[in-house]
């Protein structure tokens, strides 16, 4: 039956207001997945469904309304009833409750397993397959004829027989809830534990190497650039490889930086506090003794005892951090990992306020950069689709980071030169490139994976390290510039 959208977006088995539909609708305009879900959809009031499961993950309150609902919603009450007294749904509300995005990815889950187990209900149950089917046929035909809407009570005029066909299938299908209970459940636990691994591959991806700062950077970023990136880490593998990786290289990130702030602290003088770590041996000789215990307790109260005085580097005015990241073809085995590699270095440049460059290369190259280490959400999305694939060329990405090193403000940079090829470089090149890094004062740490020569990086590179692969102990020296 053809109904007029505003009917349709009006139409709830809850307590919703208008509120609640505003947001849904803007939710459903910004979610890909539910509308291709809606398109897919099992039911022909399926839109109000999700707009309901939308709403019970959502609303501080939500409630089955109590009043009669239209008969085109007697299907969707029973799923609604169904699905808020699991058992664990007020466990998953715990997750998704005044939560915008998890809401929204929540119902995109929801609203695919409710497809999913009505699809197999249909293969499963001849009956509830014709009546399904017959939903739908006189769904589509109505859809064809032109007829006009009676603008009393906004019906067609074959709401009669629609009517009596759905009640079938309402009868029909609450005795499949009762008698398939746990393969519901199921697929309400499967929906969520998908929800809870896209939230958390997200905050992989977005978020610095501190603990707790994935939340922090999802709330800066709008609502529908979440859920865009979001649903490409759903659809597709590659997305969630990359985001395990980068979760997994920013916390070993975070503790090799924190391990290089303590290991630069150094002693540098002697003053007075109560720094009980930081005491002087006198002092402590003086805690042993019964006559000068006291008086050492009264000074070190008042922060009089003696202590060494400890002040660490400063890494303000460093230059970019510059990632050469070999994508000739057979470094394709290690794509995901190499990428998620890259977020992290990213990492500690946002933290520490640097420009970040990434250049991609093979024979050819890519040059991204991110100040302050910043990445967009198109970013992201664009450095996982790209590999360049072919040869192996050195003096492309070394030209290009001289390049970037010449264009920064700071003098100083650190370049990270990662591959697991070989090339020739010219005399010339070599004299030119190690005339600029004495001249900029750049570092270069160049990782090789594998057990290829190492002759030509040796020529430019202040400090070659061998590794297995980007998980290699050797490969978090790059953390710690």
């Amino acid at each position: 039956m053809k109904y007029p959208k505003s009917y349709i977006d009006n139409l709830s088995v809850l307590n919703t207001d208008s509120f609640d539909k505003r947001r849904f609708k803007e939710v459903f305009e910004m979610s890909l997945g539910l509308q291709k879900i809606r398109a897919e959809g099992e039911l022909p009031m399926f839109e109000p469904l999700l707009a309901d499961i939308w709403a019970s993950l959502y609303k501080m309150k939500p409630e089955i309304t109590e009043r009669d609902v239209d008969n085109i919603l007697m299907v969707n009450k029973s799923l609604m009833e169904r699905i808020m007294k699991d058992k664990y749904f007020g466990e998953y509300r715990n997750f998704t409750r005044l939560d915008d995005f998890s809401s929204a990815i929540a119902t995109v889950k929801f609203g695919d397993r409710v497809n999913q187990w009505l699809a197999d209900q249909k293969k499963e149950d001849e009956k509830f397959q014709k009546q399904m089917q017959e939903l739908h046929t006189f769904k589509r035909k109505s859809q064809m004829q032109e007829r006009e809407v009676n603008t009393e009570n906004g019906i067609l005029e074959s709401e009669e027989i629609f009517t009596e066909a759905i009640t079938k299938f309402n009868e029909k299908l609450q005795w499949m809830l009762q008698n398939n209970s746990d393969s519901f459940s199921e697929l309400l636990t499967h929906a969520m534990e998908e929800t809870e691994q896209v939230k958390d591959s997200l905050k992989s991806l977005l978020g610095g190497y501190s603990a707790g700062s994935g939340d922090a950077e999802l709330k800066k970023i709008p609502l529908r650039d979440q859920i865009l990136l979001a649903e490409k880490i759903a659809a597709n593998n590659k997305m969630k490889e990359i985001a395990d990786w980068a979760g997994r290289l920013k916390q070993i990130a975070g503790n090799k930086q924190k391990r290089k702030k303590s290991d630069s602290i150094e002693r540098s003088g002697i003053t007075l506090g109560n720094d009980v770590e930081r005491l002087l041996p006198i002092e402590l000789s003086l805690y042993t003794h019964l006559i000068t215990k006291n008086d050492f307790l009264r000074r070190l109260v008042e922060g009089q005892t003696m202590q060494y005085e400890q002040k660490g580097r400063k890494i303000l005015g460093k230059g970019p951090i510059i990632l050469c990241l070999d994508q000739s073809g057979s470094m394709q085995i290690l794509e995901t990992q190499s990428k998620g590699f890259s977020l992290a270095l990213m990492s500690i440049a946002r933290k520490q306020g640097r420009d970040f460059c990434l250049i991609l290369f093979s024979s050819s190259t890519q040059i991204l950069t991110f100040e302050k280490g910043k990445i967009k959400t198109s970013d992201i999305i664009h450095l996982a689709q790209t590999f360049l694939g072919g040869g192996t060329n050195f003096s492309l990405p070394l030209e290009g980071a001289v390049n970037v090193i010449n264009e920064s403000r700071f003098k100083q940079a650190d370049i990270v030169f990662v591959t697991d090829g070989e090339d020739r470089l010219s005399a010339s090149f070599l004299e030119e490139f190690n005339r600029k890094k004495k001249e900029k004062s750049f570092k270069v740490l160049s990782l090789v994976i594998g057990r290829n020569s190492i002759d030509a990086v040796e020529q430019f590179a202040d400090k070659v390290i061998r590794i297995k692969d980007l998980d290699d102990e050797g490969s978090f020296t790059a953390f710690e510039i």
